[in-house]
Order: C-alpha cells, then sequence, then structure tokens
C-alpha cells in the first residue's frame, strides 16, 4: 500500500541582511544608505546612519550646526564619564583589581559633565534634566516629557522642545562653541 507524500513546507523568506530589520525600524528611521570604502581593506561597504533626536533637529532646521557639535560634545562625555549605568563586563580581568576603580579619563569627563550641568542651571533644572535625559541618557524628547513634570504637571511637546532648543544654546555657549558678543 503505498502512502501518501508529505508535503514540503515551503522555507521562510530568509530576512535581507542589507537592510535594517523590522525590529529595529519600528524604533526610528535611518539616512539613505551611503556606499563608501572600508577604512581597513578598502572593500565597499554600505552604511545606513540610525537617525537621532539632535540629527533631525539639525535637519529640520530647528538648531544650527553649532547646538548640534555642542550636543554631541556633551554626549561624548556623557559616555566617556560612564554615567550611562550600563554594566559591562571586563575583557581583561587583574588579579586584585577593584569593579569600582574609575580612571582619570572618566573622572575628567564627569567633571566636565557636571560643569556642563552647572551652566544649564544643575541637574534639577528643566535645562540641565533634558540635556541629562535627552542627549545623554538618548531618551526621545516625548520620552523624557511623559516622565519629567514640573510643580505636578507634566511637560507638553512643544514646551519640552523648547527646553531641548535652550539646553543646546547654552551648551553652545559653554563649550565656547559660539562666538561672545560684543556689548554695543
Amino acid at each position: 500500500m503505498a502512502g501518501r507524500r508529505k508535503a514540503r513546507r515551503a522555507a521562510p523568506p530568509r530576512e535581507d541582511l542589507s537592510r535594517p530589520s523590522k525590529w529595529r525600524l519600528q524604533h526610528g528611521g535611518f539616512s539613505e544608505p551611503i556606499r563608501e570604502a572600508d577604512p581597513e581593506t578598502g572593500t565597499p561597504v554600505l552604511h545606513r546612519r540610525a537617525v537621532d533626536t539632535l540629527g533631525l533637529m539639525l535637519a529640520n532646521g530647528t538648531i544650527t550646526q553649532e547646538m548640534h557639535e555642542a550636543g554631541c560634545i556633551f554626549r561624548t562625555l556623557f559616555r566617556s564619564a560612564a554615567l550611562d549605568g550600563i554594566a559591562t563586563s571586563q575583557l581583561i580581568r587583574l588579579a586584585g583589581a577593584t569593579h569600582g576603580d574609575v580612571s582619570n579619563r572618566q573622572l575628567d569627563a564627569r567633571r566636565r559633565v557636571a560643569e556642563a550641568l552647572d551652566a544649564l542651571g544643575g541637574h534639577d533644572s528643566p535645562g540641565g534634566s533634558c540635556a541629562w535625559f535627552v542627549i545623554g541618557l538618548e531618551f526621545s524628547v516625548r520620552e523624557w516629557a511623559m516622565r519629567q513634570g514640573w510643580a505636578g504637571r507634566p511637560v507638553h511637546g512643544p514646551v519640552a522642545q523648547g527646553i531641548l532648543v535652550a539646553a543646546l544654546g547654552m551648551l553652545a555657549k559653554h563649550f565656547g562653541l559660539t562666538p561672545r558678543q560684543r556689548a554695543a
């Protein structure tokens, strides 16, 4: 007696690895692909850059190039200071070394972040809080506005964006990226 043959299942379509996954696309857009040569091997590669809040604001003309650069400096200092709370394991473990050691580079970055926050009015001020969460921890402006409140009231979207623009302007002045105006 001849049995029935089982129908072959069609293989699921393979994901195109040259494009961002569906999961990644739901978390923000990407710029157009840029074809460049790999600096080490010289082979052509296709780069897709994730679009961030500061990049969108610069593209829309909401902030100036100096403000964008000030935000990038603050974000770099924030990462160097290791203030984001992301715990990583050491690739090289030294005998007798403790986990809580802070390098001189981290100490200097933490000092510079503290000075920048002081220029914004402190960590608890609207500008300082916005810089900490939106620029440093890379929350969206909406996310920060929903979690942050002043006098028991939530911060509305346009107001939150205005706070971010003001904070970036102050950071640009603090980092010396904008020329000082002379009194007339």
